[in-house]
């Protein structure tokens, strides 16, 4: 193999390793975002599209924080008894089985 194959393969597992961590990211998100739509007593269509506002949300930093911001808002708004210690519980949660579920897409 040349350095040159080497190299082209080096930027090949980056980008691909690079657009797992994005959609598992973006599938946390998703994932947190339908949670919160159950616990603010949203179902279907209203809960998809809350989802999709909590992966919006994520644009706007790295990491999760912004999302926690976005949830919290509407958590306290509702008067729920959901601590932020909860929701980095349930993010948790999320990321592990966003990632179960990326792998499972990737080998299928």
């Amino acid at each position: 193999m040349t350095f040159d194959q080497r190299e082209k393969a080096f930027e090949n597992k980056f980008a691909l390793d690079s657009e797992l961590a994005f959609r598992a990211e973006a599938r946390t998100c998703k994932l947190l975002g339908l949670w919160v739509a159950g616990e603010l007593g949203l179902s279907g269509a209203e809960a998809e599209t809350y989802a999709k506002t909590v992966v919006a949300a994520n644009l706007d930093e790295a990491g999760f924080d912004d999302v926690k911001r976005f949830v919290m808002k509407d958590i306290t708004a509702k008067g729920l008894a959901i601590t932020e210690s909860m929701v980095d519980a349930k993010l948790q949660t999320c990321v592990t089985e966003a990632q179960k579920q990326i792998l499972a897409e990737k080998q299928a």
